[in-house]
């Protein structure tokens, strides 16, 4: 599962990384989360004019680029998935959904939903517990890719970072939030 899960990232750092920052993730068996914060038009532009080998802006252009970046992801990380296991077709199912981080209580709420969705979903019990998300990172030292200085500002302090996620989660079939 470690392979994967680390081929699935180093995919993600070589296609978003580029045009967006992590700011929180949570990688599940069946889906997956990322709160992204997308760069500067300034840094996207750069990027764009160095594989478009051209300068050529249209209404929209940003958002349709940092969408190929994603596009391009998936389709990397399908490709290889595929072909490393002898399949053929989807490997996801759904298109990217995503939503407008609008002020500061929903990116907090938003956070903590990413965070705290292993247990909502029962894959364990307690968000300390699920492996495979940023929760963790906020709380070590450890080099990242996280934006964990600034997550960890916005929420005061880690004592308050923690405060938040301490917050009853409740299982998906006993009631739902979403």
């Amino acid at each position: 599962m470690m392979k994967i899960i680390d081929f699935f990232l180093e995919r993600f750092d070589k296609y978003i990384s580029p045009v967006a920052d992590i700011l929180a993730y949570n990688l599940l068996p069946n889906h997956f989360h990322f709160i992204i914060e997308v760069k500067t038009e300034d840094v996207i532009l750069a990027l764009y004019e160095s594989k478009n080998k051209l300068n050529k802006q249209y209404e929209g252009w940003q958002h349709n680029f940092v969408m190929q970046q994603f596009s391009n992801f998936l389709n990397s990380y399908t490709k290889s998935f595929n072909k490393i296991n002898d399949r053929k077709g989807s490997l996801f199912m759904d298109y990217i959904r995503r939503i407008l981080i609008k002020d500061d209580s929903q990116l907090s709420s938003t956070i903590f939903y990413v965070h705290r969705n292993a247990v909502h979903h029962g894959y364990c019990k307690c968000i300390t517990d699920w492996r495979w998300t940023s929760y963790k990172t906020f709380l070590s030292k450890s080099p990242t890719k996280v934006k964990r200085r600034q997550v960890l500002e916005f929420f005061g302090d880690e004592a308050e970072f923690v405060k938040f996620h301490s917050q009853p989660v409740y299982l998906k079939n006993a009631i739902t939030l979403e």
